[in-house]
Parts: structure tokens; C-alpha cells; sequence
């Protein structure tokens, strides 16, 4: 199972101090966050995208790449793609040059945003967004897997013998996560293409979890990519840790208080027993997050954000030095304990997806189709057959 940690990248004041960071040192944050979880043993960092103020991380693949040339084993991922607002040919571009630079060390996560202002900046209309997200993302697939791309559609020019260079490396496109918090329209499309689903899993109840991952389940199931309970489900996780609940309180109520997305709402209380937001012991964490798999199922990874509302750069290199010290490698003995054998472990990797070979669905644009009419030819042959004998 993969562990990791993610980024949203916003500036916000410390409401301890009444300091606010600058850009630059919020940038270097986040770079020293991911040289950590590396070398705590963690799997994972995952930057968000972002183009608003008071968010920093607009240019993910430019960071992303920083960071590679700093690592060994670290897989790159993002906490969002704006699949809508930017255009497919430049993510298949970026990426694909990201793999190159980082030995294949890249997955992505493709995510609508939900900012309404930031699609006129970029030509669009938030009203399009699932549609956007659809046709870009088909796109996005096309320019990965064609060496020739002829296309049209709704929400951009045509392109016409088109190669989007460099190719993906060793010619097989990075794995894709689609994160959603309440489209079902996206666990639906996750599904449909095989690919895995992220529940970002830290505003919700459990119970709006797993409608959400259940759904996604019985559609990957039904487009014939396996069972069910062998879908790639990703989660989210909020996190903060001290060596008593008392003093782990204690020292994040303010940041919980004053953030800029659930301060001066529910109490710190309230929104631990509705949310999966943990805020204890590690050995609390542990036991809370085990939970998760308890109405998802077993899944494949989990990252946890633990740098957000203003906490300081230490006391969040602290926080990953735990989750790579005493949690994860709890975690990951518990989880694969609980496992069953025929459920995957990890999703895919590039190693993998290169020693499944260049005929595995991976491969396909649209696999499920491809399957579909496979099947549909089987079945009228065996009725050619069929026909052929009684005649």
C-alpha cells in the first residue's frame, strides 16, 4: 500500500505568531516536506494546483520536477490536475516530460476545481465543468496513446496530424486518479477508463465515503476491468499528532480555529467525530485511519495533509517525521494483514504498467469500449458458427 502526504499550497498567517510566510518561503515548505517524507520512508508527495490567491502551487509540474532531481524513490503525484481549465495538450506535454525527468516516478490526479472565478481567467464557464472534464480528459487520453491525433470538439480548436511530444516514457502514459468529492459523474468516468479514484475523505462522513467509493466499485466492475474489491481507491486524511490527545489540542485548536476553509465553523470536537480529521496520538491515528478501510474497503493509498492553516514549517516536519516513523509502518503491516490476496496491494506503477506490455488495456483510449465490442464480434461469430451448422 502506498503512504504519502499532500500539499494544497495555501499562505495563511500563523495564528500564534501573526506571521505570514511569503510566497517563496511557502515554496520551500513544500519542498522540504517532500525531501522528508523521503527520507522517513514515505511513498508519496502530492501537490495541489492552484491559481488564486492564497494558494501558491499554479505551476505543479515545475515544482514536481525540482523535487525530482532532489529524490531517489519518491513518487510525484498531484492533489489536482485542473483537468478543465487547462488544456489537455499542455498536461499531456508537462507530464510526459515529468516522467522523463523523474525515471517514470509520476502519476497525476485529475480534478475539476471548484474556485468560480478561475475558469474566465481561463476561458471557461464552471457551469461546463463535468462536460469539460470529460471531453478534455478523453483528449488527454488520446494524445497519450496516438502518435497521430485527428480530433474535435466542443471546448477547443481541432487539431489535425498532431504528435504531442515527448511521447510518455517507454511509450506507456503515466496512471491517472480522478478526485472528486461528491460528482458522481467522475467515479463514473474513473470507472469507465479503468483508472483509480480518489476520495479526498477530509469534509465528509463516512457514510458520503463510501457511497461514493461504492459506486465507483460497482462501475468498475461493470465495465470489465476486474472485481469490485480489486478497483483503485486513493483517500485523503487530515492529521495532527502529540504525545498526548490533550496536547495535540492544545497546540493545533488555534490553526483549527482560524483556517481558512473550516475555521469559525464546527468546533474542533464537532468536526473530528463528523470528519476523518484526527488529532491525538499516533496510536489514535493509527487506529482511525485502519478504520477507513472498514466502509471502503481495502485500498491502495493514503495521503494525509498536515501543512495547511498556517502551521510552521517545523512543527509540520515533526508531523512527518512520525507518519514515516510511527505510523506507516504500522499502517502497512495492519492493512496487508487484512488483505485479501486477489485485491492489489499498490495501483499501478510505471514498472508495472511497462511489464504488463504494450497490449494490456493500459494502452487502449478507451478500454471498456474495446472489451465491448470485443465481445459483441465473439458473439456474433459463435452465432455465424452456430447458423453455419444448421444450415
Amino acid at each position: 500500500m502506498q503512504f504519502g502526504i499532500f500539499s494544497v499550497g495555501d499562505v495563511t498567517t500563523d495564528p500564534t505568531t501573526g506571521r505570514t510566510p511569503s510566497e517563496a518561503e511557502r515554496i520551500s515548505s513544500m519542498t522540504q516536506l517532500a525531501l522528508k517524507a523521503e527520507e522517513v520512508g514515505l511513498d508519496v508527495f502530492a501537490t495541489g494546483e492552484h491559481h488564486n490567491p492564497p494558494f501558491v502551487v499554479s505551476s505543479p509540474t515545475t515544482h514536481l520536477g525540482y523535487i525530482a532531481a532532489k529524490t531517489e524513490k519518491l513518487l510525484l503525484s498531484t492533489s489536482t490536475t485542473l483537468i478543465t481549465t487547462n488544456d489537455p495538450v499542455k498536461i499531456a506535454e508537462d507530464y510526459a516530460f515529468l516522467q522523463h525527468l523523474s525515471g517514470g516516478r509520476v502519476d497525476l490526479m485529475m480534478g475539476r476545481g471548484n474556485t468560480g472565478p478561475v475558469y474566465p481567467w481561463f476561458g471557461k464557464d464552471i457551469r461546463d465543468g463535468i462536460k469539460l472534464a470529460v471531453e478534455n480528459y478523453h483528449l488527454l487520453r488520446t494524445l497519450w496513446r496516438e502518435p497521430v491525433v485527428n480530433w474535435q470538439g466542443q471546448f477547443r480548436t481541432p487539431l489535425q496530424g498532431y504528435t504531442s511530444t515527448p511521447a510518455p516514457l517507454d511509450g506507456t502514459p503515466p496512471f491517472v486518479w480522478h478526485g472528486s468529492i461528491r460528482s458522481t459523474e467522475i467515479a463514473e468516468q474513473a470507472a469507465y477508463y479503468g483508472d483509480g479514484f480518489f476520495h479526498n475523505h477530509i469534509f465528509w462522513n463516512k457514510e458520503h465515503t463510501e457511497q461514493m467509493v461504492r459506486l465507483y466499485r460497482q462501475r468498475f466492475e461493470h465495465y470489465g476491468h476486474g472485481a469490485a474489491d480489486q478497483a483503485y481507491v486513493g483517500l485523503g486524511g487530515q492529521v495532527f499528532m502529540a504525545g498526548s490527545e490533550a496536547e495535540a489540542k492544545r497546540v493545533f485548536r488555534p490553526y483549527f480555529d482560524n483556517a481558512p476553509v473550516y475555521g469559525h465553523g464546527p468546533s474542533l470536537e464537532d468536526f473530528t467525530e463528523m470528519t476523518p480529521l484526527t488529532v491525538g496520538t499516533p496510536e489514535q491515528v493509527i487506529e482511525r485511519t485502519l478504520g477507513f478501510a472498514d466502509y471502503v474497503g481495502d485500498y491502495q493509498r493514503q495521503l494525509f495533509l498536515v501543512d495547511h492553516a498556517g502551521l510552521p514549517t517545523s512543527l509540520v516536519l515533526e508531523q512527518v517525521e512520525m507518519l514515516g516513523t510511527e505510523v506507516v509502518p504500522v499502517l502497512r503491516k495492519e492493512f496487508e494483514r487484512r488483505r485479501p490476496a486477489h485485491v492489489p496491494s499498490d495501483p499501478p506503477t510505471h514498472a508495472s504498467l511497462v511489464a504488463a506490455g504494450a497490449d494490456a488495456p493500459h494502452h487502449l483510449v478507451e478500454p471498456a469500449r474495446a472489451r465491448l465490442e470485443a465481445m459483441a464480434a465473439e458473439q456474433a461469430a459463435r452465432a455465424g458458427q452456430t447458423a453455419g451448422a444448421t444450415a
